[in-house]
């Protein structure tokens, strides 16, 4: 029996609802790009009394279910990244990256339980924390109210990219780890990332891939999904996922494994267009019922014309652009929630306001449009990868 017979013999430890609607007539609209006016982010919400069961539960917040999972998720979540905030803690980041913050500064600790806090606030129920340092960070800043929202967990940097690049160099000195290497260094890097950030569980498990997950082997992903159930059964997650930016890959393990994948991470921005047949990822997302966060919801910062200080001359008009763009992801009803990074409650405010605000008018999409064509051919070296998700 092969290992996809066997996922199919197993029975989800989660209540198992598939709660995907067909809207054959709005993923048209979207195909046809940022000119969909009228699209309306109720459509695909859940019922009031089914979202009153979700965490930190607010009815100005829309929810969406989770997928097949049976979890309500709000229509926009907080992702892992803090890019800017050195802009509200001066010197945070001590000249280098924003993976560099120093976590025990005061000022950012307090800035991290504050977003978090307005979060809770508005309803907004799920963070997306997929390095060390952002796991530690939310951890601490959900220290004593650890129910309120839902956590996803990844410990990138020991996870799938780390192994691979160790696995290759073993191979390459004649060396070669043995079967079942891969899913033993990932439980206990789970294990490891656990007690670092004083967690007793992990909502969600989103295994880091590399960004072309292809570049994996089959034996590789296998192993990797192994250490996911392993961890769903021993009760350390709740749900399994992964994170990639390989649209046929996922694709690939949402069929051989739909099982296991219960959540997919991947860019989506106001860019993105749906591929409306059977050959996008979309369908293959709505088939089985995969809970969907979208990263890079504002092409990173390229969307936006300031640089996100609170005294930004062009504040008002960066807010209007983000309220934008959260609206028209939100067309897509595939999409669980965009993830965008947030860096003051002020910013959590506005994403809030764009889930009260109707769908797109004529006006709005050109605009949005025209701010998009801007981003795009403003986007760094880093970021032109960003391209290859216009057609989802």
């Amino acid at each position: 029996m092969d290992h996809k017979q066997q996922q199919a013999g197993k029975t989800n430890d989660l209540t198992r609802r598939d709660l995907m609607r067909d809207s054959a007539v709005a993923a048209a609209g979207l195909a046809a790009g940022l000119g969909v006016t009228g699209c309306k982010t109720t459509e695909t919400t859940e019922t009031t009394k089914t979202a009153e069961k979700a965490r930190s539960f607010n009815p100005e917040m829309k929810y969406r279910p989770l997928g097949k999972t049976g979890l309500s998720v709000s229509c926009v979540c907080l992702g892992g990244h803090w890019k800017r905030v050195d802009q509200m803690v001066p010197g945070v980041f001590g000249g280098k990256s924003w993976l560099d913050a120093d976590l025990d500064n005061d000022g950012f600790r307090n800035n991290r339980r504050d977003v978090v806090t307005r979060c809770i606030e508005h309803g907004i129920n799920y963070i997306d924390a997929c390095t060390m340092q952002e796991v530690l960070a939310y951890s601490e800043a959900l220290r004593g109210r650890r129910e309120a929202m839902y956590l996803g967990f990844s410990w990138y940097q020991e996870e799938m990219r780390s192994l691979s690049s160790q696995l290759q160099e073993a191979r390459k000195k004649g060396k070669p780890k043995p079967a079942g290497w891969v899913t033993e260094q990932l439980m206990a890097a789970l294990d490891k990332g656990m007690k670092e950030a004083r967690l007793d569980y992990v909502d969600l498990w989103r295994i880091t891939m590399h960004e072309q997950s292809g570049r994996h082997t089959d034996a590789e992903v296998d192993e990797m999904m192994q250490a996911l159930e392993k961890a769903r059964q021993q009760g350390k997650c709740r749900l399994c996922g992964l994170s990639s930016h390989d649209r046929a890959h996922i694709k690939k393990m949402i069929g051989t494994y739909p099982e296991v994948v219960q959540v997919v991470v991947t860019p989506y921005t106001a860019k993105s267009k749906l591929v409306t047949d059977e050959t996008g990822l979309w369908a293959a997302m709505k088939q089985h019922g995969i809970g969907w966060f979208g990263i890079k919801p504002f092409a990173g910062t390229s969307l936006f014309k300031g640089d996100s200080s609170p005294d930004s001359p062009t504040r008002e008009q960066d807010d209007r652009l983000a309220r934008m763009a959260i609206r028209y992801i939100l067309c897509n009803p595939a999409i669980t929630a965009p993830i965008p990074g947030m860096i003051n409650a002020h910013q959590v405010d506005n994403v809030a306001k764009a889930i009260q605000e109707p769908g797109l008018d004529e006006t709005e999409a050109k605009e949005l449009e025209t701010a998009m064509d801007e981003a795009w051919a403003n986007l760094p070296p880093d970021y032109q990868w960003l391209k290859n998700w216009e057609y989802v």
